[in-house]
């Protein structure tokens, strides 16, 4: 069985602080989910340390407390984290989903990326020093022990790609040779669909990538992948309007054992067997 790894230590200080502050002020979660206009849950899960905060909640907690730039500062550590601000607030929806769709249009989304493809990826970007990267490769690779965890069991998951994510090169052709290949690896495990959306197809997924987390007794989360590092979104809407576009996006896919078929195709095509 594996070990649901320890909040970092700067979100258990903005846990520790919340909890102070409400018992301080004589408040429920509930009372203070109504004065911040968020769920009571979600408090829980903000004190438990299973749930990062937002700089705008933040903002709320001081207004509520009368604490200014308190918490605020807290969210501040927080971008420490090896995770972009965006991405930040949906990695425990995504480590506790019981489904996860995803769609992508550009690169082979983290939870199926090798070591090697993740460290170009991430190198990619400007001004991010070696430490950085490695520390977010690191990051990157332990988001996917959800994927062969024991209890609770690995979430269902349904992925989309437009094909140019398997022809794009990242890092060398030995790189994406072996990336495709493990992608092809985990499109047979039983708990996952991988299907790939012909290059050739003009799609509405081509205005981005995005996300779907499906947790029990609670809304979709979703989250976008934009130029600033993606973007949460928990609005109930949300989940609702992209599962339509998830949906609508599959009708133009291949089938599954087709899709499997070109990925195996593309992944010999790297190895130079063309």
């Amino acid at each position: 069985m594996s070990r649901t790894p320890d909040p970092p230590p700067a979100l258990m200080a903005f846990a520790e602080e919340l909890k102070a502050f409400r018992a301080q002020a004589g408040l429920s979660r509930e009372d203070l989910a109504a004065r911040v206009n968020y769920s009571p849950s979600l408090i829980g899960m903000i004190e438990t340390g299973r749930r990062s905060p937002t700089r705008k909640l933040a903002e709320l907690l001081d207004a509520t407390f009368d604490t200014p730039e308190t918490f605020v500062r807290h969210e501040k550590r927080l971008r420490g984290i090896p995770f972009s601000a965006g991405f930040r607030p949906f990695q425990p929806y995504e480590a506790e989903a019981r489904t996860l769709r995803l769609f992508e249009h550009m690169l082979v989304p983290g939870l199926f990326q090798t070591e090697d493809y993740a460290r170009a990826t991430l190198a990619a970007n400007p001004h991010t020093s070696a430490d950085v990267v490695e520390e977010r490769v690191a990051a990157r690779m332990a988001r996917q022990e959800i994927l062969t965890r024991e209890d609770p069991p690995p979430p269902l998951l349904w992925v989309l790609l437009d094909e140019n994510v398997l022809r794009r090169e990242v890092g060398n052709r030995k790189v994406m040779h072996d990336q495709i290949g493990h992608l092809a690896a985990m499109a047979a495990r039983p708990t996952t669909t991988v299907q790939v959306i012909p290059c050739r197809v003009m799609h509405p997924g081509l205005n981005g990538a995005f996300a779907i987390a499906e947790l029990p007794d609670m809304p979709a989360i979703v989250y976008l992948e934009t130029a600033r590092g993606g973007q949460t979104i928990e609005e109930p809407g949300a989940g609702a309007d992209l599962s339509v576009r998830f949906d609508a996006l599959r009708t133009e896919a291949l089938a599954g054992s087709t899709s499997v078929r070109l990925i195996e195709k593309v992944m010999d095509e790297w190895n130079g067997n063309d």
